[in-house]
């Protein structure tokens, strides 16, 4: 007789991945799925196999908040092998070009500013992007001819942090969503006219997201007692927007779907998305209209 299934359970929170080399995103959600027994989980920015680090796991209502985590910035460091471009352009790709010339530290920290700010860069052909519906890096395994357009991205900051030896230098960049680091390493190698891919890549943050809250899936697995005290709270998926406490009875209003006018000093300075919390406990992520509270994301949260 086969055993019972370990019955799924309502969870709610926000885990910090330190994910490994090697995994895939969707295996790190599923294999938390697994063990903490959740019914229900997402992730908040895929990280290629070959990155590690940072890659917040959103469980039961934090689900509701991934598109803000995702909407913030992200930090890097990545390692850059000069004189071979890939058609992935990182290490896990076959070899499409060579160049026997090596930047010197000088060129590389000159070409920097041509990468940093609102630039146009193209996507990888081995990316999560869709063509008529289809991920390009499945039509690319196909051998299909993928061509993705250029699209504009914002790079706040890429440093060059080591020299490594004439093959390889580390950098480090803080940037916007939608960029590809791998797409940096490639563009930079071709403005040397060394080509170039990345070896190695870890997120060290997204949003407000750092190593310093990862933790490695060995280590969840090591630990005794309750995983559930490794969950940050729902709303700490929310930092960057305004936050506004309410009354209780105009929070029951807020989780009924109906609107609350604003009263007193919050009415004339607020505008734009907010997450509303009433006693310490989430209750919705709300549109300030014509001085009415309008919610959008209602949080089934125990209060």
């Amino acid at each position: 007789m086969n055993a019972p299934r370990a019955e799924k359970r309502d969870l709610h929170g926000w885990l910090i991945l330190d994910k490994d080399v090697g995994q895939t995103s969707t295996a790190a959600v599923a294999a938390l799925k697994r063990l903490f027994r959740a019914k229900k989980v997402g992730h908040a920015g895929t990280l290629d196999p070959l990155a590690s680090g940072v890659l917040p796991i959103a469980f039961g209502e934090a689900t509701k908040t991934v598109s803000y985590v995702m909407d913030g910035q992200k930090a890097y460091r990545f390692k850059v092998r000069w004189g071979v471009e890939t058609d992935t352009d990182d290490s896990e790709g076959r070899p499409v070009s060579e160049a026997a010339a090596r930047p010197s530290p000088e060129a590389v920290r000159a070409v920097l500013p041509h990468f940093t700010g609102k630039i146009e860069q193209t996507p990888p052909r081995y990316s999560a992007l869709k063509i008529e519906g289809e991920r390009a890096y499945n039509l690319a395994r196909e051998g299909e001819d993928v061509s993705l357009a250029a699209r504009p991205v914002e790079v706040h900051r890429l440093t060059l942090t080591e020299i490594l030896d004439a093959d390889h230098s580390v950098f480090e960049t803080e940037c916007g969503k939608g960029t590809y680091v791998r797409a940096l390493a490639r563009d930079m190698g071709r403005a040397l006219g060394c080509l170039g891919h990345v070896c190695a890549l870890r997120r060290t943050r997204v949003g407000s997201f750092g190593e310093r809250e990862a933790v490695h899936f060995a280590e969840l697995v090591r630990r005794d007692g309750d995983l559930t005290a490794t969950l940050l709270p729902v709303e700490s998926g929310l930092a960057a927007v305004p936050a506004l406490q309410v009354s209780r009875v105009d929070a029951d209003r807020l989780a009924l779907g109906q609107s609350v006018l604003l009263r007193g000093r919050d009415a004339p300075l607020l505008a734009g998305m907010v997450s509303v919390s009433t006693q310490g406990s989430l209750v919705a992520l709300a549109e300030i209209e014509q001085g009415a509270l309008k919610p959008r994301r209602i949080f089934n949260l125990t209060r």
